[in-house]
């Protein structure tokens, strides 16, 4: 029985078809759309209620101030503020210090900015920082910077475990400021260092396992401590007179002494100079400005410490950008007004061989050691908590598989991630091996400037798209200023540490390609296609078709498709001929929309979807419901594709009596291999088995001729395919044997202008020009031109040189067969005359079919056969239908003739200009 039409056939059986609305069970996720919102109920208890259920706000009891205000500054403070303003100082100079201030606040203050418009521009669950960039990027990058952000916070954590064993070992070690006679000094050493810091985080530990709410409380006493200490110090500038002071011997070989001088125009001149030829008493190493800067910047790290806390908020759109802002400001002028002060007051050796000078000059000395041991502590509470919440959210979202699946269940009843808590605890004690503070201050300086510049990142990508849904009610921001924020964080990265920021990148970049490869597909939506949607609306509306040249012409195919059980072979060949053009996958659904409850059209897309991706082909897909199925087609040439990419090229399947097969299983559309939940994946059984022998088409013979006339009148070129369920395109791929594409540029029913080559038969030599140039193609198969000739030698040696400067010319590299035909033109003008028909006399289209033999017709399907042993497709002139109705079937009937038995055929009619002699 025929192969009916590509295009028309069986409609999709689709389960579930009777009722309007389908209801079924949603699980809660980031896609869930807003379905309604109650305005009856007490604003204490809002209904919103989304397609995927909501959240549990139970564990939401944290406020502006203790969960983001006070976290930040602690952060921001922590060892930096007492032991290392006066190191910058020292080593750098007022004037560098102050620059360098700027430049951090300058690049944090652009990423508040981008954090503050994320966070307003709708509901924040757990993991901040990771949180945001995941749900604005897309998985691959929320999941590649969520894990450097928790390494980030992991080294930190260390970071200032280590700046508190060392104000400890600073006042309690040999020659401490706070050891007397009755108080004996801490034993000192590289291990009784880890050992102190290990004692440090694991106090950490068991505050982080209590819970938020004490972390909460414990932030809020150091965060006063803190502050009363740095009221004294501030007081003592004023107060204290000019001393000296005592400077350990193993900091500064000659001179033990260092003069504080109190407010002097002198000390402040002297300190506006740098010294980086003066090491680093701690490590040994010279210093530069990137170098200081490295660790200075660590002073400004602690605006996520807010974001961190998001899920336990009780509004965090609110809480962080005006936590977080605050928190920025304020710790900015602490910074500025300390410099200044200690610029006037102590002297450079003081600066660069006593890092913890404050305690020495202040009044009450004990407050600043207890003001450094608070902050610093707060500073390692903060970033251990934060660490282990970006871990449970990374195992809640199983971006990694089983390997955070003990994190995920790790939970109390409370929400607290204890697992999630242990690994980060073990992971920070990992990292206390490396020692010195300076040198680990580099490594937190590389991965926080990566995380903020992806957070700038996300805000960019969002502005840019210009989503209606992006509308954050933090205003003052722009895709600008996240730019400079991105430019700004990349740039002090590599002056930072080249070879540690193109580390990180590396590993950022593995993270992505394995989350890309992992997570085909997520909930969260993709920012990317926000952007390629602006991009290619942009372009499109540039791409005038009034500016089209010949030139640069390309294939725009309509592949219209009944059934893809039997056509997957031919929509892999279309998509390798359209030569990188527009694709679309056509098919028309017979009915009326009265029929139905809902639109069927849209209920079978996602399968074809399915389909393209699992044949690998880049089509478009363009479904449409019709009365007819002519009607149909009517509508797919005349609306498929936008703007200036639409289809010039309408693709057929062949009309005849054989029997369609199933394609599915040989072009890898297997059966599944256990039953799932998702429809949309097993797309083996959402199409419709194919047309049983005596079954009726739904296209008549007289209806697909009148299809083949609309597509000329629509101004479209147009091609009939046939037996291409025979074609492997794998095998004639990977045979080493070549095989050859075919054309045979001559319309067999007028035998007459096999000299002459018209617009058609340029066209049918462009498109199996453009296969050929397919890699896979090339590179297996050579193209073959078939000349016809006759007894003149001379005339057919005259007309194959012409046909091959022709071809030269046209840049077509294809061999010249000639072929003669005279025996078979013969038969042809045999039946002329018998009919008493002139040859010499012009034929009207009308009498194109009825005076082509049917014995001709035999005897051109042999010729043409006898040269297709090696032929793995075939491209033959279509002759167009006479305009007379009652000849169709007998068209259709010789085409049937001349092509049977044929290898893979495209039988090609082309009425555009596709080429030029030009340059």
């Amino acid at each position: 029985m025929a192969e009916i039409p590509k295009g028309m056939q069986q409609p999709m059986v689709h389960p579930g078809h009777g009722s309007a609305v389908q209801h079924q069970d949603h699980r809660p996720d980031d896609k869930s759309p807003l379905l309604r919102y109650r305005l009856d109920r007490s604003l204490s208890r809002p209904d919103i209620i989304l397609g995927g259920g909501g959240s549990n706000g139970s564990s939401r009891n944290l406020s502006t101030f203790f969960g983001v205000f006070v976290p930040c500054v602690l952060s921001m403070f922590s060892v930096i503020l007492f032991l290392r303003v006066g190191f910058a100082i020292g080593h750098a100079g007022e004037l560098e210090t102050l620059g360098m201030f700027l430049l951090a606040y300058f690049i944090v203050l652009l990423t508040v900015l981008s954090i503050s418009a994320i966070s307003t521009n709708g509901a924040i669950e757990g993991g901040g920082a990771y949180f945001m960039i995941s749900r604005a990027l897309g998985p691959e990058f929320g999941g590649s910077i969520g894990v450097m952000f928790y390494i980030a916070n992991v080294f930190s954590c260390a970071l200032y475990c280590i700046g508190l064993t060392e104000a400890i070992e600073d006042n309690f070690g040999p020659s401490g400021a706070l050891i007397n006679d009755h108080v004996p000094p801490l034993p000192s050493g590289q291990w009784w260092t880890l050992l102190y810091s290990s004692c440090v985080l694991l106090f950490c530990l068991g505050v982080c396992m209590i819970g938020a709410k004490m972390f909460a409380r414990t932030s809020f006493i150091i965060f006063c401590i803190v502050n009363i200490s740095l009221f004294s110090v501030f007081l003592s500038f004023f107060i204290q007179g000019p001393m000296d002071i005592k400077i350990r011997a193993e900091n500064k070989e000659n001179d033990t002494k260092a003069n504080y001088t109190g407010f002097k125009a002198e000390t402040f001149e002297e300190n506006l100079e740098s010294r980086y030829d003066v090491p680093d008493y701690t490590t040994g190493v010279k210093l530069s400005f990137a170098a200081v800067f490295a660790i200075i910047f660590n002073g400004c790290t602690g605006i996520m410490a807010g974001a961190n806390m998001s899920g336990e908020l009780k509004n965090p759109s609110r809480a962080i950008p005006l936590g977080t802002m605050a928190a920025c400001i304020f710790t900015g002028i602490i910074y500025a007004v300390l410099s200044v002060l200690i610029s006037y007051t102590c002297s450079k050796d003081l600066l660069l061989y006593d890092y913890g000078f404050l305690q020495d000059i202040n009044v009450v000395p004990p407050l600043v050691a207890v003001g450094v041991l608070a902050a610093t502590l707060s500073a390692s509470l903060s970033t251990l908590i934060g660490a282990s919440r970006v871990l449970i959210a990374l195992a809640r979202d199983q971006l990694f598989g089983i390997l955070l699946y003990p994190v995920e269940w790790g939970v109390t009843r409370s929400g607290n991630p204890w697992v999630a808590v242990l690994i980060s605890w073990f992971l920070v004690q990992c990292v206390l091996l490396l020692g010195q503070l300076n040198t680990i201050a580099p490594l937190v300086t590389i991965f926080f400037l990566l995380s903020y510049a992806a957070t700038n990142l996300a805000c960019m990508a969002l502005d840019i798209a210009s989503a209606p849904n992006f509308r954050p009610s933090f205003h003052f921001f722009s895709w600008h200023s996240a730019l400079l924020g991105i430019l700004g964080c990349l740039t002090m990265m590599f002056l930072t540490n080249a070879i540690f920021a193109s580390i990180s990148l590396v590993v950022f970049l593995a993270l992505f390609i394995y989350i890309y490869l992992r997570v085909p597909e997520s909930e969260w939506g993709y920012v990317t296609q926000a952007l390629i949607f602006h991009q290619v609306r942009k372009y499109l509306l540039k791409l005038d078709t009034r500016k089209d040249h010949v030139k640069f012409w390309r294939p725009q195919m309509l592949l219209l498709i009944s059934n893809p059980r039997s056509g997957c072979q031919l929509i892999r060949f279309v998509n390798d001929m359209k030569k990188s053009g527009l694709f679309v996958l056509g098919h028309v659904k017979t009915g009326t929309l009265d029929e139905f409850p809902t639109d069927p059209v849209q209920e079978e897309i996602p399968a074809w979807l399915k389909l393209v991706d699992t044949l690998h082909v880049k089509a478009f897909t363009e479904l449409t419901l019709a009365t007819t199925v002519r009607e149909g087609v009517q509508h797919l040439m005349r609306l498929a594709g936008l703007g200036g990419m639409k289809p010039n090229t309408v693709v057929l399947g062949f009309y005849d009596d054989d029997p369609p097969e199933d394609t599915f299983i040989k072009c890898g559309v297997n059966r599944p291999q256990s039953p799932t939940d998702d429809e949309d994946v097993d797309i083996f059984n959402q199409f419709p088995p194919l047309r049983e022998p005596g079954y009726d088409k739904l296209v008549s013979p007289i209806e697909y001729v009148k299809i083949m006339t609309d597509c000329i009148r629509l101004q479209k070129n147009i091609c009939l395919t046939r037996y291409f369920y025979e074609l492997d395109r794998d095998k004639i791929t990977r045979n080493g044997e070549p095989s050859y594409i075919d054309v045979w540029p001559v319309n067999f029913f007028k035998p007459e202008t096999v000299g002459y080559l018209d617009t058609a038969c340029i066209f049918l030599l462009q498109v199996a020009c453009v296969l050929h140039m397919v890699p896979a193609w090339k590179k297996q198969t050579k193209l073959r031109v078939f000349l016809c000739s006759e007894l003149d030698e001379v005339a057919n040696t005259n007309r194959k040189e012409k046909l091959g400067r022709f071809l030269k010319e046209l840049r077509i590299k294809a061999e010249i067969i000639s072929v003669p035909w005279q025996n078979v033109i013969t038969l042809n003008t045999q039946n002329m005359v018998e009919s008493g028909i002139d040859e010499d006399l012009p034929t009207s289209p009308t009498s194109l079919i009825t005076n082509v033999s049917e014995n001709y017709i035999h005897a051109l399907n042999r010729l043409v056969k006898s040269y297709t042993q090696k032929t793995a497709v075939l491209f033959c002139y279509l002759p167009l239908p006479s305009a007379d109705e009652r000849e169709h079937e007998q068209y259709l009937q010789l085409l049937d003739m001349l092509t049977a038995a044929f290898p893979p055929t495209v039988l090609v009619h082309g009425i555009q200009e596709v080429t030029t002699l030009a340059l």
